[in-house]
C-alpha cells in the first residue's frame, strides 16, 4: 500500500501516524516543506522516501512530488495530510491523480465552509446555532435583533478560533461592520456551554472503531482575554452525544478518517435547538483533533489511536483492544504574564505521579494553547478540578 503524507512534520503527532502506517508495512512516502535533516528520527524511519518543496502552499511543487512518487511507486492508494488547512490541496491532488479513497475537490465545499456545514446539519435534523452569511451592517442588524446580543463572527473557512469574535453590543458590531474583513465571514447565534467534541477513528460504511469526547470552556473567550487554558478527555462519551456525533458522520458521508466534530452542550434552552443540557452541533473537521489531544485520547482510554487508524487504512478494521481502565485527562497549560500560587517543583511534589506528561509548547501555540503544559491523569472528576486549580490558581 502506498500512502503519500503531506506535511508529516507538523503537527507534531503525524510522526505517531507515519510510525504505525509504516509498521503495518505500508509504504509512507512525505512531501514537506521542512529539509528532511530537521525532521525528528521517529519520522525519518517511518518514511519510505521524503519529497522536499519549497512550500506547499505552491500547488505545481506538490503536484510534480506526488508525480514524483506515482511513476516511483505506482498507483497511490491513499493521500492524507490530517491538517485542516490543507484539506482542499489533499481533495485537489486526490482529483488530479484518481486517488479512490477520500474527498475529492467537487465535494470539498461542505468540509471547509461553515455556511455550507450549515446546509447540511439542518438537512439532518441535527441541532445547530442560527447562522447568517455577512453582507452589510444593516442584515447583521436584523440578524442580531432576531437572535440576540452576542452574536459570533468568524471566517466562513478558517481553522480553530482564529478569526473570530464575540460581538457583546451594537458598538461591536458597527465596529466589525466599520473594518470588515476582506475575506467571506458569517455570523452565528451564540449558544452559553462548554464545547464537547466527538473525536472518532470512523471505518468503511461510517462505522466508529474508537470515539472520544474532549471538554473545553469556550476557546474564543480563552484567547480574547488571555486566559490560561485547561480542559480534559472523559473516560466515556455520554450516550446522546454518541448517538448526534454518529448521526453527523452518516450526514457527511465521512467514512474512513479520523473527525473531530465540535458541539455546545448548552446551559439554558434555546427555542428549535434543545434544552439545557443537550447538544447543538457547531462545526465538523474532517482530521484528528491537534495539540495533544490525540495523546490524550490514548490517555484517557488507556489505547493507541494511531495504531486504530493504521488498522482502519490498512484493513478496514480495528484489532488494537479495548481496555476498561479508563480515566479524566487534564490538560493544564499556562500563559505568560499571570502570577501563579505554586511553582514548578510544588506542582511536580504534589502531582508528581499523576502527571503523564510536561513540556513547553511551539512559541506559534502559546496564545491559543498556554506556554507550558502539564497532562495528568485521574480516576475522579473531583481529583482532577483539584488540580486544575493547583496548577492554575
Amino acid at each position: 500500500m502506498n500512502f503519500i503524507f503531506i506535511s508529516p512534520a507538523y503537527p507534531v503527532t503525524c510522526t505517531y501516524f507515519c510510525d504505525r502506517l509504516h509498521r503495518l508495512g505500508v509504504n509512507v512516502l512525505g512531501i514537506g516543506d521542512v529539509p528532511y535533516d530537521e525532521l525528528n528520527d521517529q519520522l525519518k524511519n517511518s518514511l519510505t522516501e521524503y519529497y522536499y518543496v519549497d512550500s506547499l502552499e505552491e500547488y505545481d511543487q506538490v503536484y510534480r512530488a506526488a508525480a514524483f512518487f506515482i511513476h516511483k511507486y505506482g498507483r497511490i492508494d491513499w493521500l492524507e495530510s490530517l491538517n485542516e488547512y490543507w484539506l482542499p490541496a489533499d481533495a485537489r491532488l486526490r482529483t488530479d491523480f484518481n486517488i479512490a479513497v477520500g474527498t475529492r475537490e467537487d465535494g470539498i465545499g461542505k468540509l471547509v465552509k461553515k455556511s455550507s456545514m450549515k446546509k447540511v446539519f439542518l438537512e439532518a435534523g441535527i441541532p445547530t446555532a442560527r447562522q447568517h452569511i455577512v453582507t452589510d451592517l444593516e442584515a447583521g442588524r436584523q440578524f442580531a435583533a432576531t437572535v440576540g446580543y452576542p452574536v459570533i463572527v468568524k471566517p466562513d473557512i478558517g481553522v480553530g478560533a482564529n478569526g473570530a469574535m464575540k460581538l457583546e453590543t451594537e458598538d461591536d458590531l458597527v465596529s466589525f461592520y466599520d473594518e470588515l474583513p476582506s475575506v467571506p465571514y458569517v455570523m452565528e447565534e451564540f449558544l452559553s456551554g462548554d464545547i464537547c467534541t466527538y473525536d472518532a477513528v470512523i471505518g468503511q460504511d461510517c462505522e466508529p472503531l474508537f470515539e472520544s469526547m474532549c471538554t473545553y470552556a469556550p476557546v474564543l473567550d480563552s484567547v480574547q482575554n488571555d486566559e490560561n487554558v485547561h480542559f480534559y478527555t472523559t473516560p466515556d462519551v455520554p450516550e446522546r452525544l454518541l448517538e448526534l456525533g454518529r448521526k453527523t458522520v452518516k450526514a457527511f458521508g465521512a467514512d474512513r478518517r479520523f473527525v473531530h466534530f465540535e458541539f455546545i452542550n448548552i446551559t439554558k434552552d434555546y427555542d428549535g435547538i434543545g434544552k439545557a443540557g443537550d447538544y447543538a452541533v457547531m462545526e465538523v473537521n474532517m482530521r484528528p483533533a491537534g495539540g495533544h489531544d490525540p495523546d490524550m485520547m490514548n490517555i484517557a482510554q488507556s489505547t493507541d489511536v494511531f495504531q486504530i487508524y493504521a488498522e482502519m487504512v490498512t484493513s478496514g478494521r480495528r484489532f488494537a483492544p479495548e481496555s476498561d481502565d479508563h480515566y479524566f485527562c487534564a490538560y493544564a497549560a499556562r500563559k505568560d504574564g499571570h502570577i501563579f500560587s505554586h511553582s514548578h517543583e510544588e506542582i511536580m511534589e504534589r502531582y508528581g505521579s499523576d502527571i503523564v506528561m510536561q513540556e513547553e509548547m511551539p512559541p506559534i501555540d502559546w496564545p491559543s494553547m498556554g506556554r507550558y503544559v502539564y497532562l495528568a491523569r485521574f480516576k475522579e472528576k473531583e481529583e482532577m478540578d483539584d488540580y486544575f486549580a493547583f496548577v492554575l490558581g
